[in-house]
């Protein structure tokens, strides 16, 4: 059996399979969990060798600052075909097309938040990822291909020394990052964060470029993991103002990083308290909620 007829198979046996579980879903919800996670897997590995594709041809094209914002609007309308579920975008001021380069930070509630990139990702804009990652078959080479900033953490004592290379990158090639100053997934049902790293604050200081918070509402409604929800939906995303970072020294950092912190937090709790239509007390925060990190190590103060 030729390699095309193993994969007409395998394209045709998943399809089935998810229709089947749609199907089942209004009279078994954990179906409907089922047929979306694998309707989101098979679109994230058909944009994935999209955005190889894409980005190889557009780097020979000199265009590869965009690889990742055409991969990422793939992924949006295959996504809103394939789930049922999309984000709707709040950017009166069209901060996502008119502040270059930037910083650009938001919570990280789920593996959905790659859908949200999806939505929202301007366009000269970039992930961040561990240099680590530069030599990883396939992932590396997509990266590396569509103008990821890597950063060196493994040869730098502190969060201030590992986005030294990143911010020079920013300054030369006016790149603007999307980081997650959570660092991981919160997993939470409720509107929360968790406490910030400094790492995207060091370095939009570094660079000298501003900070544009983007808030998305709590969308355990839409997808809660722990409960095996998985449904069709719109959410909401909020992009707030740009917060200045000229004149600001590496000493001004923990600051930055808890007002910011305090401010997407309130923005979230507000955004969310719409979408259910019923009032969210903001939730109470532990220390300042800002990581303090050394080496390898981090605590919270």
């Amino acid at each position: 059996m030729s390699f095309l007829s193993i994969l007409t198979y395998f394209i045709g046996g998943y399809t089935t399979l998810v229709l089947a579980l749609y199907m089942l879903s209004s009279v078994l919800p954990v179906a409907g969990f089922a047929a979306r996670t694998l309707a989101a897997y098979i679109s994230l590995i058909i944009c994935a060798i999209y955005g190889a594709v894409a980005s190889i041809i557009l780097r020979i094209l000199g265009r590869e600052q965009i690889a990742q914002w055409t991969t990422a609007r793939a992924f949006k309308y295959i996504m809103a075909a394939t789930t049922g579920v999309t984000f709707e975008v709040i950017d009166p001021n069209r901060y996502l097309e008119t502040v270059r380069p930037a910083v650009f930070i938001g919570n990280h509630q789920t593996e959905l938040d790659v859908l949200m990139l999806g939505c929202m990702f301007p366009k000269y804009c970039s992930v961040t990822a561990k240099k680590a990652l530069k030599n990883v078959p396939f992932l590396g080479w997509f990266m590396s291909l569509s103008g990821t900033i890597f950063i060196d953490r493994k040869n730098s004592k502190d969060a201030r020394g590992a986005m030294a290379g990143a911010a020079k990158e920013i300054q030369e090639r006016k790149q603007s990052v999307y980081m997650f100053p959570e660092g991981t997934r919160s997993y939470s049902k409720e509107p929360d964060l968790l406490p910030f790293k400094k790492g995207a604050f060091h370095l939009a200081v570094q660079a000298g470029v501003p900070i544009v918070p983007v808030v998305v509402a709590n969308y355990s409604h839409v997808l809660y993991i722990k409960g095996l929800t998985f449904k069709s939906g719109k959410i909401p995303m909020k992009v707030l103002d740009p917060i200045s970072t000229v004149g600001l020294k590496s000493e001004d950092v923990d600051e930055l990083t808890r007002s910011t912190r305090e401010l997407m937090l309130k923005e979230m709790v507000a955004l969310t308290q719409k979408v259910r239509n019923k009032p969210i007390e903001v939730p109470a925060t532990s220390g300042d909620g800002v990581v303090r990190a050394s080496g390898a190590e981090a605590t919270l103060s």
